[in-house]
């Protein structure tokens, strides 16, 4: 059982630690969940431990990161939702998800981000989310606009090679 720092009625964010490899695989693992943010479309196995290396160190540095989310009521990985900071912006963070294939389509991601912003403007005190959406995925288009977020511009997102929608939040 993992220790929950937040809580919605169905969902428990927790913290990622070097030891959560299987979990990582069994999220960034899947080519369905990777597609949009790998321009080859999956991440190898080093990927998913630099990747969960990155989670790991922005939280030792930031107390922020991707954090991996559960169901309440089964113990299972959802997927990931939380925050990086923009290193060139004070007190600007950028918001990301991704969730395990099985969890589509049931307002759990929806969920998850309304928690992250909500936790982002009172605990983490920010002035701004930025976001981001491959232009290939819709669903993330739509939620990032159900959210509140406003389109901003199109930027050059190295990992896919595509000029990547940009949207802010502000309170």
């Amino acid at each position: 059982m993992r220790d929950y720092f937040l809580t919605t009625e169905r969902l428990g964010f927790s913290i990622w630690k070097k030891e959560d490899i299987e979990l990582a695989i069994s999220l960034w693992g899947d080519p369905e969940v990777t597609k949009h943010i790998s321009a080859k479309g999956y991440f190898d196995r080093r990927e998913i431990e630099d990747r969960l290396a990155l989670e790991v160190a922005n939280y030792e540095a930031y107390h922020v990161q991707y954090f991996p989310i559960f169901e309440i009521s089964s113990g299972e990985l959802v997927g990931c939702c939380g925050l990086r900071p923009c290193i060139d912006e004070d007190s600007v963070f950028e918001i990301g998800f991704h969730l395990r294939k099985e969890y589509w389509g049931n307002g759990l991601g929806f969920e998850a981000a309304s928690a992250i912003i909500d936790y982002a403007f009172e605990e983490k005190q920010v002035s701004m989310l930025r976001a981001g959406h491959n232009p290939k995925n819709i669903a993330s288009r739509n939620m990032l606009e159900k959210l509140g977020f406003q389109y901003e511009a199109d930027y050059y997102y190295e990992p896919t090679g595509l000029n990547h929608p940009s949207y802010v939040l502000k309170k």
